[in-house]
């Protein structure tokens, strides 16, 4: 049977993709998240979206920690699903919230990372993971 017309999946595939998108995904949040995280240490003016009432500091910090922190979890992945977890909330906010009212086109990357994210939470960070080497000795210790 042709892998391509074949509706069985091969696991070997399933856990390089993931260790691809997890890597690709990571780095292409870093490069929204740095930008964030040199605007916070500069100590300038902080013109950032208030959502939560904390004040813009707070706000621009919590979406530093997701976008920028738990990137690097999610490349290394490690803590992958809690890391997903924060992105996902900050993806919602940005697409649903923020670019609430504005055209689809400047609401659309928001909602891809969004559904990136929701898939991975859905298959978890695979084989070549940290979680996964952490999960094959905590197996072999009980």
């Amino acid at each position: 049977m042709n892998y391509f017309t074949s509706t069985k999946t091969n696991p070997v595939v399933i856990n390089i993709v993931l260790l691809v998108v997890r890597i690709f995904i990571g780095f292409a949040m870093i490069s929204h998240g740095y930008p964030k995280l040199q605007q916070l240490i500069d100590g300038g003016e902080i013109k950032f979206m208030d959502f939560l009432g904390l004040g813009t500091r707070i706000s621009l910090g919590l979406a530093v920690f997701a976008e920028f922190v738990c990137s690097i979890f999610i490349i290394l992945g490690l803590f992958t699903r809690w890391a997903l977890f924060f992105l996902i909330i900050t993806m919602a906010v940005a697409g649903f919230y923020v670019h609430g009212a504005d055209p689809f086109s400047d609401r659309e990357m928001s909602l891809l990372y969004l559904s990136i994210y929701l898939l991975l939470f859905a298959f978890g960070p695979g084989k070549f993971s940290i979680d996964a080497m952490i999960g094959k000795k905590r197996e072999s210790s009980w």
